[in-house]
């Protein structure tokens, strides 16, 4: 592949963001005597309460590719450190939703919080018409990757 290629250069970019991304989670996780995979359930679940959808146990197993058991250790875990609850649905009592708790928004807060506030103030600096073009490129790259990683 011709690493001049602007598209190339784009890829290589993509790749250094999320390293560096990777890199705060993985630091956020130390700091907080965590694993990187309770930071990406962690992450998952907020997605989920903020889209709307109704997070169990087996939903959160089948994002982060965990088995059943695994799932319970991490939601223990996770519970345990009073960074999720469990409650019961009230449309089917059988089944358990998760949520996370206000300590995790605020601990996420504290420390991503500069960064996000460093991203919203670049991407205000663009137009309306380029935040479209940034967000079609990123959900295409983001569709391509869950493509790549279910094959």
């Amino acid at each position: 592949m011709d690493d001049q290629n602007p598209v190339m250069g784009l890829v290589h970019l993509l790749r250094a963001v999320t390293v560096e991304f990777d890199l705060l989670g993985a630091e956020f996780a130390e700091r907080h005597g965590l694993h990187p995979t309770d930071v990406r359930a962690l992450i998952h679940l907020l997605d989920a309460a903020r889209t709307g959808v109704r997070a169990t146990p087996g939903w959160l197993g089948e994002q982060l590719r965990l088995n059943s058991s695994g799932t319970t250790a991490l939601v223990d875990r996770l519970e345990g450190l009073g960074l999720v609850r469990r409650s019961r649905d009230t449309a089917d009592r059988r089944r358990v939703l998760l949520e996370v708790e206000e300590k995790a928004v605020q601990l996420g807060w504290t420390f991503f919080g500069p960064v996000i506030d460093e991203v919203v103030a670049a991407a205000e600096g663009f137009e309306a018409g380029e935040l479209e073009t940034v967000r079609r490129f990123l959900t295409s790259v983001w569709e391509s990757a869950g493509r790549a990683r279910s094959a």
